[in-house]
């Protein structure tokens, strides 16, 4: 189109909206860290503290992974860029690691709530 791809409005709201969803999920993954690192409240309160981040970091990753490869059009799909590999390796975690509803059982167990 003859002009930067960033200068398109959509494509920068849809990049702002990226970026609050990863700056959303980046205090729970200090707070897990911290929780890890310290031992502040013992084992349940770190495996509370990362099933949270999880939750939250686990959607996250796998749409950031979506939105890459939609901004970076046809060339995300070829073996010349490494964007769908990004997709690969988010999806496969939630696989791997569990996705944001096993983790949300988690945080229901140990927070004493009913499982949804």
């Amino acid at each position: 189109f003859n002009r930067p791809l960033g200068s398109f409005q959509a494509l920068k709201h849809r990049l702002a909206q990226l970026w609050l969803d990863v700056a959303g999920v980046r205090p729970a993954a200090t707070a897990a860290a911290d929780r890890l690192a310290t031992g502040e409240g013992g084992p349940a309160e770190a495996e509370l503290a990362v099933a949270v981040a999880q939750v939250y970091a686990s959607p996250v990753a796998v749409r950031a992974a979506e939105e890459a490869l939609q901004l970076h059009g046809g060339i995300g799909m070829t073996w010349e860029h490494p964007v769908h590999l990004y997709l690969k390796r988010a999806k496969g975690d939630a696989v791997a690691y569990g996705g944001a509803g096993r983790h949300g059982e988690v945080v229901a167990r140990l927070a004493e709530l009913p499982a949804p």
